[in-house]
């Protein structure tokens, strides 16, 4: 959907005061799709595999951008708002007229065959995605669960070229251009297309088998052959091709072209799969029976099934721009799309537990999204976790990360355990907890060979220092010996999550883990200071690294911040992992009482994070971010929170193509987003949620699991957002002072009505020390 942006005020209040506002009319896939965004636009189903898009050769890390770039083909399977190298994009199909029906005057490399797309042209909704080429022809798609439908019309195409029959390529290829080999069948009778080919992951080890059915229909077939390096032939219709001689990319597929086409107008119905060519095949034919009378009926069919996944939530947007209507709908919308649902597509074991793929990262997701979907979506949240658990059954391990059949890479800990104890503590059904607590159990005691991939390093000197220490000596495994201050905080906060889980099954053995959550306070240097540009910051005390032999490193607290040079596993790695000593301060999630009086207490406290804030350091774009925007809740402080999340929305996230201040991971930032605008915040891995003020007049969702409504109402609601700070609060109709609700709040469908003002210095409400968030220093039952 694009936003006429020349509609007048007054027409944009009245679309926003309707009594009842169709959802999907408010969700714009289009929002990430420029500015490293990296978010997918195309045609898809909630979790579905296949999604399907116009790929072009810019921004292409999700397939399509909205950056004046060129389209090179139409492809079925990608990721969403994934960084680093693009993902997926096996297979691309791509339409074209060749001069004088000359088959070697036609475009086939990938270079030489872009053409650019009209802007205005550009219609995304969920489960539709259409442009028109610069060349006349138009592409329209939608999709099933495993398969995807284009739709092509030639009419301008072919009043504009001295050539009468259509052609459409396959490209044996992927978005990254990783292929090791393909190959291809084209069916000269029907002019079906059967290929497969082995590619590498984006982010991880290893490599995996992809498998596509390409059918026609709307036209007949003229003829069929196969092309290579930019010539093509009609005499062969099978092709083995490997990357070729020197590690030399070879550029190979096949093509049908066609006659006869009805009205212009011919169909390609792809079938995708990551078992065979057959399941490909019958994907599509199960999936779509009949492609030239379908495209309607599938459309609709996606439509309705966004529409289900949304409808658990309702909001009362009366005064609330258009602008963050699209922006809180868009962003439920994109929660939904990764991970993605490939059960009965996994041929590495045989199980009849759900398989779900692109967890992508968890490190990213564990904090907002996985949380939300426990609220919004109970049922396919309890599906992923029992997919990490039946992984660790038949991998040895849970992922930290996990992509096309691959381990993907582990940023920081074992965050499946957050996940877990996320599940445990909001009551998910359907889990075999006693399995799930092995797999925790698992990676808080065992090094894997590879903990570059799943598990923890270091964890003899993790158990006998009690801190992972710089330049460790680890001789058990092998993995990015870097990151000791965020694997240290990670560390204690995963064991704190094995601990809440252990406890509630009845373990002896939760209390070590209790125990070892508190190692954060071991890298705590209480001298050390921090300058910027050579002027110091006034602060004193934070993490730094340290040595096997508990002497102390160095990193300066502002490196890998926005001030300095980008940290990752391989560029620049360094003792924090793409955050900095200043980020990571503030991630003590289970215990900020003992770090607000190891930082110097509440006010000093304070002092830092506005610091932190105001100084550019806070990187808005990158998760470790997003707890420490509502860390002021824990200093009795929870209207500054309301007001940091204020300055980011619709500043830094907005409903704009360039409206993400970084990668949407998966979902992650949109997940922020829309927990910001409901006024609830969650402590992923506890029942906790951090209550603000909502940017609606009130708020209502239905629990999946409960059928009861929970409802936050906002009362002297002021769509300006100047009164934003909460006077007071009650929930079921009494006196409610904390500044934290649990998730029985959804479960038992409770009424939280908050009453706001103008000045934040006159409000008490969640500022006593019996209102604070628990921390295990001070209510310990209240989280084990």
């Amino acid at each position: 959907m694009r936003l006429n942006k020349s509609w007048p005020a007054a027409f944009l209040f009245a679309t926003c005061a309707r009594a009842s506002v169709d959802p999907l009319s408010l969700v714009d896939p289009l929002i990430g799709t420029n500015n490293g965004g990296n978010v997918f636009a195309g045609a898809n189903l909630p979790y579905g595999m296949a999604k399907a898009v116009a790929d072009v050769n810019g921004e292409n890390t999700g397939g399509f951008a909205t950056d004046g770039s060129s389209v090179t083909g139409f492809s079925s399977m990608h990721d969403s708002g994934t960084g680093g190298n693009p993902s997926l994009g096996n297979f691309p199909i791509f339409p074209q007229i060749c001069k004088d029906d000359v088959i070697d005057n036609c475009d086939f490399l990938i270079g030489s065959r872009a053409v650019s797309y009209i802007n205005s042209s550009v219609v995304a909704t969920p489960g539709y995605f259409a442009l028109a080429l610069s060349n006349g022809i138009t592409a329209e798609m939608t999709a099933t669960h495993h398969a995807a439908l284009y739709k092509f019309n030639f009419q301008d195409a072919l009043n504009g070229t001295t050539g009468t029959k259509p052609l459409v390529l396959l490209d044996l290829t992927d978005l990254w251009q990783s292929r090791q080999n393909a190959t291809i069948s084209i069916d000269e009778t029907s002019g079906r297309i059967s290929a497969n080919g082995t590619f590498l992951p984006s982010f991880g080890s290893g490599s995996y088998e992809s498998f596509v059915c390409v059918d026609f229909a709307g036209g007949s077939v003229n003829d069929t052959g196969i092309w290579v390096n930019n010539r093509a032939g009609t005499v062969v219709k099978d092709l083995f091709v490997t990357r070729g001689f020197n590690d030399f990319y070879l550029q190979a597929g096949g093509f049908v072209t066609f006659d006869s086409i009805s009205a212009n107008v011919f169909y390609a119905r792809v079938g995708v799969s990551l078992v065979s060519t057959h399941q490909a095949c019958r994907n599509a034919e199960t999936e779509i029976s009949d492609p030239a009378s379908n495209f309607s009926q599938i459309q609709t069919s996606a439509e309705s099934a966004w529409r289900e996944k949304l409808s658990p939530v309702s909001v009362n947007a009366t005064g609330v721009s258009e602008n963050l209507q699209t922006l809180f709908w868009s962003a439920i919308y994109r929660t939904m799309m990764s991970p993605q649902n490939y059960t009965g597509e996994n041929p590495l074991w045989n199980s009849t537990e759900p398989y779900f793929d692109s967890f992508y990262c968890i490190w990213d997701a564990f904090r907002v999204q996985y949380p939300l979907l426990t609220i919004v979506d109970p049922n396919a949240m309890s599906q992923m976790v029992r997919s990490l658990i039946d992984t660790y059954k038949y991998e040895g391990w849970m992922p930290d990360c996990r992509m096309s059949l691959c381990k993907g890479w582990t940023q920081g800990g074992s965050n499946a355990d957050v996940v877990l104890a996320d599940a445990f503590v909001k009551n998910l059904t359907g889990i075999d907890w006693d399995l799930a607590y092995d797999g925790l159990v698992n990676d808080a005691e065992n090094e894997p060979l590879d903990w570059s991939v799943q598990g923890r390093g270091g964890l003899q000197s993790w158990k006998n220092l009690d801190y992972i220490p710089y330049l460790d000596f680890d001789y058990l495994g092998f993995g990015t010996n870097s990151r000791s201050i965020s694997r240290t905080v990670e560390y204690a906060y995963n064991d704190y999550c094995v601990s809440v889980v252990g406890k509630g099954l009845g373990k002896t053995n939760a209390t070590t883990y209790l125990s070892r959550s508190m190692n954060w306070q071991n890298i705590f240097k209480a001298d050390q200071t921090s300058y910027i540009n050579g002027t110091d910051t006034g602060f004193v005390g934070f993490f730094q690294p340290k040595y096997l032999n508990g002497t102390w490193g160095y990193q300066d607290p502002i490196a890998c911040s926005p001030l300095a040079s980008f940290c990752s596993l391989t560029d620049n790695p360094s003792e924090t992992f793409e955050s900095s000593v200043w980020e990571y301060q503030f991630y003590v999630p289970h215990d900020m009482s003992s770090l607000i009086s190891t930082l110097g207490g509440a006010d000093h406290f304070i002092s830092r994070l506005d610091f932190y804030f105001e100084s550019g350091i806070a990187d808005i774009g990158n998760e470790p971010v997003f707890l420490s925007v509502y860390a002021y809740h824990y200093a009795g402080r929870p209207g500054l929170s309301t007001r940091r999340a204020h300055s980011f929305i619709p500043a830094y996230f907005n409903a704009t193509e360039s409206g993400l201040p970084g990668n949407d991971d998966s979902g992650a930032m949109a997940s922020f987003t829309i927990f910001s605008q409901l006024g609830l915040f969650p402590v992923a891995g506890q029942n906790v949620y951090l209550i603000s003020t909502p940017f609606f007049d009130s708020i209502n969702i239905t629990s999946p699991q409960t059928q009861k409504t929970a409802t936050i109402r906002v009362t002297n609601f002021d769509p300006t957002y100047t009164d934003i700070y909460i006077m007071n609060a009650t929930l079921n109709g009494e006196p409610y002072t904390k500044s934290w609700i649990g998730h029985e709040f959804f479960l038992e469908g409770q009424t939280l009505e908050l009453t706001v003002g103008p000045n934040e210095s006159a409000s008490t409400w969640g500022t006593s020390a019996d209102d604070l968030p628990p921390s295990i220093s001070t209510a310990t039952q209240l989280l084990v």
